[in-house]
């Protein structure tokens, strides 16, 4: 990975060990990523807490028998996993069935961004270099990356352990465990296929889109495994997602299958080594392609610059999310048929989805809305930090440095991030529409998922709003826009169960918005938050305007 310092002694060259400063060098890293990996190490515990408390506190036997039979349609073995335990649908069942794909999606994203920041991206941005010009191996880089990932997806192992067990009725030590452990060993090996991407292209974009696509098409290989048989076919043993659900945790527990995900980081490894010898320190092996020497007028534009730099992002990320709340529609008339008559016998599903049966199909697509808004959400704060990543990186330096003032700089930057965030939530919206049509389900019409979208548009763009707030008065501050997301999930999903006040709950964007597919929907909340994203987007530029931009 690295050209070690090289001096000649008695007409010999020596270079200095492969693994030289391995050591510092991990030091480096974690003192660097410390509050990213906090982050995601609490993440990850709170989702297997939640999930466990969820599935314990709310659904009593008959709704996770009801819950269990929903799993067990085509739609539901997309969403969740092989089938295993489905007659007897546990909490700790239910958990290992249908949290595990959730866990290896989020912990690979972690397991690839980390890898590519530290290897390919340290080689785009020159830090690698400074790094080189210390007593450094050349196999000292990626080891440290691969060495910090693994122990950091060994702590979120034994914290979500904990998790299970604490908050969890009877878990199984082991089982929970196990469960864990496959499921953090599944994500290392997507973690291990971006240090190959990284040998493989000249930008750490393309390697992480490479690695992406890599669990994509594992996803895909083991719905279409699971879905040819119950608990899944030869098929489905093609992908790493399928190792960790294949262990049967808490239903036929089994070590062996763990083997597949270290066997396959260890050939990953191998690979990424062999490739890293055949290049060039800051190339890859396919060369970059080259630009058109000259713009043509419709790109000599701020607003152009801000398509460009964002417009994959936006449509890799409507396509995933558009086929999830797409299958996720289709789930409806089953769950009708099987859940409704429960709502008036469970207190805890009465709270979320109301006491009326025959209205649980709207109250169930009210709650799907809610989650489209907090993951539409969070796409609008990563986007709502691009203008941080241009003056950091010091293209803002360089694009001021032309006639261009700054609050069109801004403009262009917030209009297309609002632009995506706009057209996340009508595809995520509408595409469960569509899935709910083509089974069957008429009410709610289309009209009124076109209220709905509507009615939370100015909700997801107040928190980009809030981010862009934060980066023209505080540039440091950007990320506590995630506080703000934390809180929503928080206040909207369990405000009613936990009673919490009024003024707490009003703090939430969302809360101001009508009912999602009431029909005597109030719009006067809409326009409040619309004032006050309004007023958030003005004092943006306001701030902007007035602080220095950072030299590169």
């Amino acid at each position: 990975m690295s050209t070690a310092l090289e001096t000649r002694r008695s007409g010999r060259v020596q270079t200095d060990p492969p693994l030289a400063g391995l050591w510092q060098l991990c030091r480096h890293i974690v003192r660097r990523d410390r509050v990213r990996m906090i982050v995601w190490a609490a993440s990850m515990t709170l989702f297997v807490v939640y999930f466990t408390f969820a599935l314990t506190t709310v659904f009593d036997e008959a709704a996770l028998a009801a819950r269990g039979a929903v799993m067990s349609t085509p739609s539901g073995i997309v969403m969740g996993g092989p089938g295993y335990g489905l007659d007897d649908y546990t909490p700790s069942v239910a958990m290992a069935n249908e949290g595990i794909t959730w866990l290896v999606l989020s912990m690979a994203i972690m397991s690839i961004l980390h890898v590519v920041r530290h290897t390919r991206a340290g080689e785009e941005n020159g830090t690698a270099e400074l790094v080189r010009a210390s007593t450094v191996g050349r196999n000292t880089t990626a080891v440290a990356a691969m060495l910090t990932l693994t122990g950091h997806l060994l702590v979120i192992a034994v914290l979500g352990t904990a998790g299970l067990v604490l908050v969890g009725e009877d878990v199984p030590v082991a089982d929970a465990f196990a469960m864990m452990l496959g499921s953090v060993l599944a994500a290392l090996v997507f973690g291990t296929v971006a240090l190959v991407t990284s040998q493989v292209t000249a930008h750490s974009r393309g390697a992480t889109g490479a690695a992406l696509a890599v669990f994509a098409v594992a996803f895909v290989v083991r719905a279409a495994g699971d879905l040819q048989e119950t608990g899944g076919s030869a098929l489905s043993w093609f992908s790493p997602i399928a190792w960790a659900q294949q262990m049967r945790s808490f239903v036929d527990l089994r070590w062996w299958p763990l083997l597949l995900p270290v066997a396959a980081t260890a050939l990953l490894l191998v690979i990424a080594a062999q490739l890293a010898r055949r290049r060039d320190f800051g190339a890859g092996l396919m060369a970059g392609r080259p630009g058109p020497s000259g713009a043509s007028m419709l790109l000599r534009s701020p607003f152009a610059l801000a398509w460009l730099q964002q417009r994959g992002a936006m449509l890799w990320t409507a396509l995933a999310m558009g086929l999830m709340w797409f299958g996720a529609g289709t789930m409806m008339s089953t769950l009708n048929e099987m859940v409704a008559d429960l709502v008036d016998e469970n207190p805890m599903l009465a709270a979320m989805f109301g006491s009326d049966p025959s209205a649980f199909t709207a109250s169930f697509l009210g709650a799907m809305v809610m989650f489209i808004s907090v993951t539409v959400g969070a796409y609008a704060i990563v986007m709502g930090q691009r203008p941080k990543t241009e003056e950091a990186s010091g293209r803002l330096e360089l694009a001021l440095s032309n006639p261009i003032g700054r609050w069109r700089w801004l403009a262009a930057q917030l209009i297309v991030a609002g632009i995506g965030t706009v057209f996340l939530l009508a595809v995520s919206v509408f595409g469960m529409w569509a899935g709910a049509v083509l089974v069957g389900i008429e009410d709610p019409t289309f009209g009124d998922f076109v209220v709905v979208w509507v009615s939370y548009v100015p909700g997801v763009l107040t928190l980009l709003a809030l981010t862009a707030a934060l980066y023209g008065w505080l540039r440091r501050a950007t990320s506590a826009g995630w506080a703000l997301l934390a809180f929503i999930f928080v206040a909207d999903f369990f405000g009613p169960l936990f009673d919490l006040p009024e003024w707490v709950q009003g703090l939430s964007p969302f809360h101001w918005v009508p009912t999602a597919f009431d029909g005597d929907a109030d719009m006067s909340g809409v326009l409040g938050v619309s004032a006050v994203c309004g007023v958030l987007f003005a004092l943006a530029f306001w701030g902007f305007r007035r602080r220095d931009v950072v030299s590169s």
